[in-house]
């Protein structure tokens, strides 16, 4: 039994039912049962728990959850309120800070996002500790794959972030012509430079979002 938001439970009851999903489940049980994994269970679905279907706006895509201790809490790129930075987040931030003059906040816990209507949603859900990518390819992809298709099927004028080559990949499954797909370099230090900083993808979501009738995101 999936503990998840009830719109999204609703939506996504096939892929709960899904020979792959039921695979995907023993192996994450095993996996949290023998190893350290990350985020803690209860908040493996916390994205959407905090982001309703009909509230969401914007999808932003991760990759993995972090994989260090302490740091994952089931919201793409963010961490609990206490916990260091890591560099794209900053980087995420410093480029909010360039692109519509706020201040970098004070944690980087990404909640208040998610309760606006920001969809903050890793490829894969779950990780090994120390081990990045070490979930991935178990199943988790064709599920969120699954909720993405979800959003761009039954939505209209969501605004997508796609932030590197992983990220875009889900691309392939967005329709241009319903919603606004924004595409870029990732956060990273190793990549931030190549066309991260400057992408003004922050203001950008919110011209459209206004534009077409809907509240825009306080970032």
């Amino acid at each position: 039994m999936v503990k998840i938001e009830e719109s999204w439970k609703r939506r996504l009851q096939a892929e709960f039912e899904a020979p792959y999903f039921q695979q995907l489940i023993a192996f994450v049980k095993e996996e949290y049962q023998q190893q350290v994994v990350y985020p803690p269970g209860p908040e493996i679905f916390r994205a959407f728990d905090a982001c309703t279907f009909a509230n969401t706006r914007v999808v932003i895509l991760g990759q993995d959850p972090y994989h260090g201790e302490g740091q994952a809490n089931g919201l793409c790129f963010s961490v609990r309120k206490g916990v260091k930075m890591p560099p794209s987040l900053l980087n995420i931030f410093k480029e909010i800070k360039r692109d519509v003059g706020k201040e970098l906040p004070t944690h980087g816990d990404l909640e208040r996002w998610a309760r606006q209507g920001v969809l903050l949603l890793n490829a894969t859900l779950t990780v090994r500790a120390s081990s990045p990518g070490s979930h991935q390819n178990k199943g988790w992809e064709a599920f969120t794959d699954a909720v993405v298709d979800r959003v761009n099927r039954e939505k209209e004028h969501c605004v997508f972030l796609l932030w590197g080559a992983y990220a875009q990949k889900k691309g392939a499954l967005i329709d241009p012509h319903k919603h606004l797909v924004l595409s870029s370099a990732h956060p990273s230090p190793f990549s931030a430079d190549r066309g991260f900083f400057g992408n003004r993808h922050f203001s950008q979501t919110n011209a459209y979002l206004a534009e077409h009738g809907l509240r825009p995101i306080d970032w």
